[in-house]
């Protein structure tokens, strides 16, 4: 009992490789955990296709240029190969390649993200103990002079 193929679905199993869903690449590439975390993430715009903005059907093949924001990292992949199977994470950074240029700005925005991140105080909140008798110690030394 064959099935009729949907429109936009291949009809030879040989173009089924060569196309596939957005969302499913996203997921089988370990970009999101689940496929409808990857549908969400399209829907609200952190993915664009082609420099473009696009739904979770949209179908890419090798070579599609993607753009992938994941919390402060932005990156830019292009689709080397396609699986709409999940395995290891090995097998999955072989699926995509980032381009060196986002590889380089990603790096340039952590090292400013840690040295603003030194810069701030770690001791904010209550004192310490410690803190509190160096207080104490600060003010009966100037009181009493």
């Amino acid at each position: 009992m064959s099935r009729k193929p949907e429109q936009g679905e291949a009809t030879n199993p040989n173009a089924a490789a060569e196309r596939l869903r957005l969302d499913i690449w996203l997921w089988a590439a370990r970009f999101f955990k689940t496929r409808s975390l990857a549908k969400a993430a399209i829907e609200g715009g952190k993915v664009h296709c082609n420099g473009e903005r696009c739904k979770g059907s949209k179908v890419i093949g090798v070579g599609t240029a993607l753009t992938i924001r994941q919390g402060f990292d932005q990156k830019q992949v292009v689709v080397k190969a396609l699986s709409d199977k999940r395995r290891g994470a090995p097998e999955a950074a072989l699926l995509y390649e980032e381009t060196p240029e986002s590889l380089a700005q990603r790096e340039e925005l952590a090292a400013q993200r840690k040295a603003m991140n030194a810069s701030m105080d770690s001791h904010s909140g209550r004192p310490t103990k410690q803190d509190r008798r160096r207080i104490q110690r600060f003010k009966q030394e100037h009181l009493e002079s």
